[in-house]
């Protein structure tokens, strides 16, 4: 017979893991949570085999982690800026008149065509914003 914790380990689902070594990069630290919880929806769309080929729209997005359309498109830009994720293949219009969703691929791992993995995120730097410069007048201005 088996012994009943057995039969509860069967099925347990996949996970999503976030290394230590992903999560302190200052490029994470500097994130918030949005971008943070979009870059989990997308990586539960990563299967091992289809790094590069990750299909994931706007719409999807949004509906995953709970906010607005309108909001989602900022949180890709900022991982992509981060290093956390590439656009290999931009979104479009169909022949038909349906859209096609952009296919990403995490930096973090290798791509299908065995492409190296960048980890871009580990380069990122913060970005200090240049000061103005004050100008006062022209000297020979009335």
């Amino acid at each position: 017979m088996a012994k009943p914790y057995k039969q509860r380990k069967k099925g347990a689902g996949r996970h999503v893991q976030l290394s230590e070594y992903l999560q302190s990069t200052e490029a994470w630290a500097h994130m918030k949570p949005g971008p943070r919880a979009l870059y989990v929806a997308i990586k539960r769309r990563y299967n091992g085999h289809n790094n590069g080929r990750i299909s994931i729209s706007h719409e999807e997005a949004a509906k995953a982690i709970s906010v607005s359309r309108n909001t989602i498109g900022p949180y890709f830009k900022t991982l992509i800026e981060h290093g956390f994720i590439r656009v290999t293949r931009k979104g479009y219009l169909g022949p038909e008149g349906n859209g096609r969703a952009s296919l990403y691929a995490l930096t973090e791992a290798q791509t299908a065509d065995r492409k190296p993995a960048t980890r871009e995120f580990a380069r990122w730097k913060k970005q200090t914003p240049r000061a103005k410069s004050v100008r006062g007048h022209p000297k020979n201005c009335d």
